[in-house]
């Protein structure tokens, strides 16, 4: 007698390192190769599926991540530790899984996120380290740090970033644009500073935009009361161009610790997958 019972769907959350340099950007397109397409492919060839996977945030084209999070589900059950060390020896070096789990049924990568953090570097000197070029805005201008620190504060808080939101790449800003930054550091290195923002979600280039506002403060090409002005506008032609993809890292997502871990008991509440991300 056939074997009718539908087995739930599983989880599968993987947390990824990637140089973004020779990529295309996370999602699968049909003119460069992406992570997300030699993913998917790497676990073709594991598992004789084809599975769609998604990500906590579509990083652009030459933008890195130190702890990506994507997730895909399957009625397979698979063997975690196997698959992880596989997934590592199939993809480019510049590609790197640094976790592989199964997870509560309703965790989704991108809605189940509740903070994020990224982080811009920016170099100072008169050069940058061959080791640091790949990961580094060169900014040939002297900047004022304490006008730096000063504009960032401003950015702190519930905001409309209309102004500083590019359109397409992920959630529409039409329906809400607004995004809360919990934190913004200006974070002095050897070399120049970084700018870390750690926020509940970010509109497309946000991060991007917003430190090209910054630098264009810091070096005297707007001032502190232009931002004001900016965010009253919500014209995303009055704010400063996006800086390049290189100098940002996405550094870690968050989530709720419940959605984390698998359930032992049968959840009839699991999520079809989603054409979303």
């Amino acid at each position: 007698m056939p074997h009718t019972h539908k087995q739930r769907l599983k989880t599968y959350r993987m947390t990824i390192a990637y140089d973004g340099t020779s990529f295309h950007g996370w999602q699968t397109q049909p003119n460069g190769l992406s992570i997300q397409q030699l993913i998917e492919e790497a676990l073709l060839r594991l598992i004789k599926i084809p599975v769609r996977i998604i990500a906590a945030g579509r990083t652009d084209a030459g933008v890195h991540a130190l702890g990506q999070v994507a997730h895909f589900r399957t009625d397979k059950s698979l063997n975690t530790k196997t698959i992880f060390k596989a997934l590592n020896g199939i993809l480019p070096k510049d590609i790197r899984i640094l976790e592989f789990a199964e997870a509560h049924p309703n965790f989704h990568a991108n809605r189940s996120a509740i903070k994020k953090i990224y982080r811009y570097s920016i170099c100072t000197e008169s050069y940058v380290m061959p080791f640091e070029q790949r990961y580094t805005l060169h900014l040939h201008k002297k900047v004022d740090m304490d006008l730096v620190r000063q504009a960032a504060k401003l950015f702190i808080g519930k905001h409309d970033f209309t102004s500083f939101a590019n359109v397409g790449g992920g959630a529409p800003i039409e329906k809400n644009p607004y995004r809360t930054i919990l934190r913004l550091d200006v974070i002095p290195t050897p070399s120049g500073f970084q700018l870390e923002f750690e926020g509940d979600g970010f509109f497309y280039k946000m991060v991007r935009n917003i430190t090209g506002m910054l630098l264009a403060v810091g070096t005297g090409r707007r001032e502190l009361k232009d931002i004001k002005r900016v965010f009253h506008a919500k014209d995303r032609k009055q704010a400063e161009r996006a800086v390049p993809a290189n100098g940002l890292t996405l550094v870690k997502v968050f989530y709720p610790q419940d959605l984390i871990n698998p359930v032992n008991d049968d959840d009839s509440s699991a999520l079809p997958e989603s054409s979303g991300s």
